[in-house]
């Protein structure tokens, strides 16, 4: 009898533990924690921005991949405060390991690169897993769908569910559908202009194709993004043919530390086939930064930005 009770009180205490399991999807693989992470490094100024949206900033001993690249607004300098930047680009090995992290919150190619120095595998043996953004997933498996601003949702809400602040996160997509939808009431009956976005000038134009997030938020804007056929998420095409597809509207990246909006929009109207687009000849563009077309919470009002700049007379 003392067995049978001993062995039912096991397994009880196993049912427990493994119902207290933090479990989420990671690229399709299984990302799990017997307790909420204590300590986080986050990478890039999209990803740290969800993060500051769930309010996570006690929980953040570093971020990385700020200011090497991006001039921050006061209000996410405000928002950050104290934390650390553990490397003003892409981290090492030694940097991550330096604080000590739980977790390690980045994407390929958004602080990590296939084959490259910092991978969740080169991360683990070091007691540090890595949550990585799913928008990036597609650089190691070809079969994802394409983009969707479920991206933004979904992990946002893997992130809240990790820390512990899951109705934070489902309060902020709530609110976030709203807008869309709102957005998407004024536009739907209308004209969908044709969308090419340019990130900055170039040779051959490097764009967004149908995995990454600014094709779904032009969509969600009301617009058909011209390289929608693209099968990647970010990549090169030719002149010739975006200049076939006659965008009738721009989206232009706005570096602050380098080429601006502006800057890119002479380049087209001086570029022989170019020029000739409706997009071009009509002067209708908008400039957004960085942050707002990779994935984290400034893609919403990003997305009304494209909405208010191609259908002015509805906002």
């Amino acid at each position: 009898m003392k067995l049978i009770w001993s062995t039912a009180l096991a397994l009880g205490v196993a049912s427990a533990a493994a119902a207290d399991e933090i479990k989420v999807d990671n690229c399709g693989e299984p990302l799990v924690f017997d307790t909420m992470p204590d300590r986080l490094v986050v990478h890039d100024i999209n990803m740290s921005e969800m993060a500051f949206a769930l309010g996570l900033q006690d929980k953040i001993v570093g971020v990385t991949g700020i200011t090497g690249w991006y001039k921050t607004s006061p209000e996410f300098d405000a928002a950050r405060g104290d934390i650390p930047e553990l490397a003003p680009k892409y981290p090492t090995v030694e940097n991550l390991v330096s604080a000590d992290p739980d977790l390690f919150f980045a994407g390929w190619y958004y602080g990590m690169k296939p084959g490259g120095e910092v991978t969740p595998d080169t991360l683990a043996p070091f007691d540090i897993k890595t949550m990585i953004l799913t928008e990036s997933c597609v650089h190691l498996n070809k079969a994802r769908p394409e983009a969707s601003m479920d991206l933004l949702f979904g992990d946002v809400l893997r992130l809240g569910t990790v820390m512990q602040v899951e109705d934070k996160a489902e309060a902020l997509i709530a609110g976030w559908k709203d807008q869309l939808a709102a957005i998407e009431a004024k536009t739907a009956d209308l004209h969908k202009p044709r969308v090419f976005l340019l990130d900055g000038p170039a040779d051959a134009p490097f764009t967004a194709g149908k995995f990454a997030i600014p094709d779904a938020m032009i969509a969600a804007a009301g617009g058909n993004s011209v390289t929608h056929d693209m099968d990647t998420s970010w990549g090169r095409t030719s002149w010739e043919t975006v200049a076939a597809a006659n965008p009738e509207f721009l989206v232009l990246l706005d570096y602050q530390n380098g080429n601006g909006a502006a800057d890119t929009f002479k380049f087209l109207q001086e570029h022989p086939v170019m020029a000739h687009t409706d997009a071009v000849k009509n002067g209708r563009w908008v400039g957004l930064r960085y942050k707002e077309l990779t994935p984290g919470p400034a893609n919403i009002a990003a997305i009304e930005k494209i909405a208010k700049a191609m259908h002015p007379d509805l906002f």
